[in-house]
């Protein structure tokens, strides 16, 4: 069967060799954790992480390092990689027969890496995890809503972020973007109360729908008035939601 890493090497492999659209000359392959919990979706390399085939290594990687170690997040924790495997000349945008063309390999790095979040940064690779997961794209106007708002398909997670290039031209959003970007140091674990949470026992006795999981014990657990509460050793009935409404159906 091979190693996780010997299959990393030959998806790797097959991408770098990859003919399937006009731009396929030097593709580059994603890097970092492969057991991580968090996998960075960018739309395509730039050109100076086109020659040097590393990730996140020119003027925008610098931002992205920066907003990491705002967040208490090192690069080792995550996985990264891009939409389109290959540079796009002049950095112009991604066609969609090449994102059709790309979409199978980033399909297959999901499979193999199994990450717990899925972390698109920018418009276009948002744009194709919402469509490939049948949710509603928002206006153009509109698209900055979803960055920060971490959504539960019924599948797989997805926490749409501003991509690092973007505070380039907008330095002023800095503040906003980084607290965005803050949350992926909870989403690095699960909640440390999941596993004596009564939450977690409606679930398994089928009383309790799956996403309250996704949402909270696996996900913003920060977020859970419950954990807030438990945190401040402050009594709260085990039928209180994550959200601190109370289901009168929960006994």
């Amino acid at each position: 069967m091979g190693s996780k890493f010997e299959k990393f090497m030959e998806l790797c492999n097959a991408i770098k060799a990859c003919n399937r659209c006009k731009l396929g000359v030097t593709a580059l392959c994603g890097e970092g954790n492969l057991d991580a919990r968090l996998m960075l979706i960018a739309q395509s390399p730039g050109r100076l992480e086109n020659l040097q085939q590393r990730m996140f290594v020119g003027p925008s990687g610098k931002v992205l390092d920066r907003l990491l170690e705002k967040a208490g997040v090192d690069r080792g924790e995550i996985y990264m990689t891009n939409l389109v495997k290959c540079h796009l000349p002049h950095n112009r945008r991604p066609k969609q027969r090449e994102i059709e063309a790309c979409s199978d390999w980033l399909e297959e790095e999901i499979a193999l890496i199994r990450p717990e979040i899925l972390v698109p940064l920018g418009y276009f690779a948002t744009k194709y995890l919402f469509e490939k997961n049948g949710l509603k794209i928002p206006e153009k106007r509109d698209f900055h809503l979803v960055y920060g708002k971490l959504i539960w398909t019924g599948k797989v997670k997805i926490y749409p972020l501003p991509h690092p290039a973007s505070l380039l031209y907008n330095p002023q959003l800095e503040e906003e973007v980084a607290r965005h970007y803050r949350k992926l140091s909870v989403f690095k674990r699960e909640c440390k109360w999941r596993r004596v949470c009564p939450m977690m026992r409606y679930y398994e006795e089928g009383k309790l729908d799956r996403r309250w999981i996704e949402l909270f014990c696996k996900g913003d657990w920060e977020s859970c008035k419950r954990y807030q509460l438990e945190e401040r050793g402050i009594w709260h009935p085990d039928n209180m939601l994550p959200d601190g409404s109370i289901d009168e159906s929960l006994d």
